[in-house]
């Protein structure tokens, strides 16, 4: 069995738990370490930490985690093709991530790690609750595999053969497994749903998912038994959790489940997970599902968003496209960088980058809007208040506009409608340069 990581990068909280405010706990997917990080990757990202940002603004406590997925079949196999081990791999790219999100000068406040000894902790206990409560049992499975998407995938489900995600030929696999029953929560989830329609935004998405789980869920094998790279099971050591079954659980692992209840209980539901599409039926059906199953209640809002694409196009090795957060901030800046993937797409559709929109996206609201607006207000205070900034007036013309602009702004991260959020913004600063 596998030796996991140590200790480092866990998150050890002095705080006191607030009865006063509104806690706010938000996650982003935690990213495979198969390869260095793009800015499909970053996107999620800074989305995340600008709509914790909002809420550390209105005074919330906010708990923002994000990290790197380290086991299963994929990483073994990139570190296989690399002569490495799987955890050299995990070790090597999982820095590259972390040091992404402080390029990007994210406020995480936890950055988790699937091979760290506070995960298999939890992740065993969380099984093992599961296992006694009567939802894991033993059986065979044959199916079509996708290594890339670490899930199996039925024949209607193929394109031309393939996986519907990756484009890339699935494998048929055969093994002794332990399957947990799915099957078993397909009213409870048609039922939470029913009673939480907000619990999957956008609208689009849980279409998606009640249409799924109307379709009727099998149950699925939780344990693999061909190779050890995984969190042993407790209870048979012979094979390990299938790598969702060990990602999802990172969730509750880094608000202290397993390890310090009190915190867990003040943490959790979390209030955000953010995810790509993709990986929605991961997050939206089988995740509820586990947590139902462990006694533990369902996120309170999963938000899929679209991809982001380049020239159309998902980024991906083969397609030798991906662009790296650093290459943007080497060319604009951070700020720049976080603004445009927060500005120019609808967060929950696909939208397209290019360097040319974004230099546009630059030159029209940062240099020309936002650095005109500061270049007059500079000039203003330096000519007519002998330098000194004016107190605030309260017959000032643009008092009403900055509150309705207020207003649409929290109605906006409300809805995590970044992009109509900066548009309310700069709506008041093309009135200031007006006014000006």
């Amino acid at each position: 069995m596998v030796d996991p990581a140590g200790e480092a990068g866990g998150f050890h909280s002095t705080r006191r738990y607030c009865t006063t405010v509104a806690k706010f706990y938000v996650t982003t997917p935690i990213y495979y370490v198969n390869d260095a990080p793009h800015i499909g990757h970053a996107y999620t990202t800074v989305a995340g930490d600008a709509l914790t940002r909002w809420h550390r603004l209105l005074g919330d406590d906010v708990f923002f985690l994000t990290g790197t997925d380290e086991h299963g079949l994929k990483q073994k196999q990139a570190a296989d093709a690399l002569g490495i081990t799987p955890q050299e791999l995990a070790n090597r790219f999982s820095v590259r991530f972390r040091e992404a999100a402080d390029l990007l000068d994210v406020q995480y406040d936890d950055f988790i790690r699937t091979t760290e000894r506070r995960h298999y902790r939890a992740v065993q206990q969380f099984m093992q609750t599961i296992y006694d409560n009567g939802d894991i049992e033993l059986g065979t499975y044959e199916g079509l595999y996708c290594v890339a998407c670490e899930a199996y995938y039925t024949e209607d489900e193929l394109v031309d053969g393939c996986c519907p995600i990756h484009g890339t030929p699935v494998q048929r696999m055969q093994e002794e497994n332990w399957f947990f029953k799915l099957s078993r929560y397909q009213d409870r989830l048609l039922e939470w749903y029913d009673e939480h329609p907000e619990a999957v935004r956008p609208q689009t998405r849980l279409n998606e998912v009640l249409g799924f789980i109307k379709g009727g869920l099998q149950d699925f094998s939780m344990s693999r038994s061909a190779f050890d790279w995984g969190v042993p099971l407790p209870w048979d050591d012979s094979q390990v959790a299938w790598v969702w079954f060990d990602a999802l659980p990172n969730y509750i692992t880094g608000v202290g489940y397993g390890e310090d209840g009190a915190r867990f209980e003040y943490w959790w539901p979390v209030d955000y997970h953010l995810v790509g599409k993709d990986i929605l039926r991961f997050h939206a059906v089988y995740w509820p599902a586990m947590l139902m199953a462990a006694g533990l209640d369902p996120p309170r809002c999963v938000f899929a968003h679209g991809w982001l694409l380049v020239s159309g196009e998902k980024m991906s090795k083969t397609k030798a496209n991906k662009i790296t957060a650093a290459e943007l901030v080497d060319d604009f800046g951070v700020d720049a960088v976080r603004y445009e993937f927060l500005r120019d797409i609808t967060f929950g559709q696909d939208g397209d980058f290019s360097w040319e929109g974004m230099l546009a996206r630059y030159n029209a609201d940062l240099a020309n809007n936002l650095g005109n607006l500061l270049s007059r207000v500079a000039t203003v205070v330096e000519k007519k208040c002998d330098g000194i900034g004016p107190a605030p007036q309260s017959r000032s013309p643009l008092k009403r506009l900055a509150a309705d602009v207020y207003g649409a702004t929290a109605d906006a991260w409300d809805r995590v409608a970044p992009h109509e959020a900066l548009e309310a913004t700069w709506r008041l600063i093309h009135e200031t340069n007006a006014y000006l």
